[in-house]
């Protein structure tokens, strides 16, 4: 089957999300997969994985009580291929859905979605409201308060190095390092919508 390519995710993500919250959500997982894929000696598919991270919440806007349940449709609707499907379908295993991430990069999907968010919300309490002068103790310092951004579930997170083979410290430095690199990129895009 055609691949999709990123312009007509990026459509097909709009088409369903209309918050600028979501949007970016979206912008960020799709830089912080492309940058994993690299780092992990995947770039010549970094294109594929960023086009994963991009769709991957697509049904959570409109249908939050069927997330990762109604995706498939809508991909479907949307030319979108069965291995895409597929990825995106299981960063929500043991929460919404039984499948389960079965490739490095749907295993990375499920680690970093939560954590992404995680570290922006971290970020946004910082001076700068960057990532790019945050390190690695004041991220775990706010990880380990249960209070702060109680809506990212460190379980997950937690579940996802488990699924890769990783401690906790390792997922923690790459998705920061990942949204350091990747920060500038992200923000344009956010100012183009």
């Amino acid at each position: 089957m055609e691949q999709i390519t990123r312009e007509q995710a990026y459509d097909l993500l709009k088409e369903y999300n209309k918050d600028p919250f979501h949007l970016q959500h979206a912008l960020t997982v799709e830089a912080v997969m492309k940058w994993y894929a690299k780092e992990l000696g995947y770039g010549e598919k970094a294109q594929y994985w960023g086009i994963v991270g991009l769709l991957h919440d697509i049904d959570f806007e409109q249908y939050p009580d069927q997330h990762c349940i109604k995706a498939p449709e809508l991909l479907r609707e949307g030319g979108v291929s069965e291995d895409i499907i597929h990825a995106v379908v299981s960063h929500g295993y043991g929460i919404t859905v039984d499948v389960a991430p079965e490739h490095e990069m749907e295993k990375v999907l499920f680690a970093a979605d939560e954590l992404t968010g995680l570290i922006w919300a971290v970020a946004l309490l910082r001076p700068s409201k960057s990532t790019k002068d945050m390190e690695l103790k004041s991220l775990k310092k706010k990880y380990k308060s249960k209070g702060f951004a109680a809506g990212c579930s460190r379980d997950v997170i937690e579940r996802g190095a488990l699924q890769l083979g990783w401690d906790l410290d390792k997922l923690l430095t790459m998705t920061l390092e990942a949204m350091k690199a990747t920060e500038d990129e992200i923000n344009q895009e956010v100012e183009d919508i």
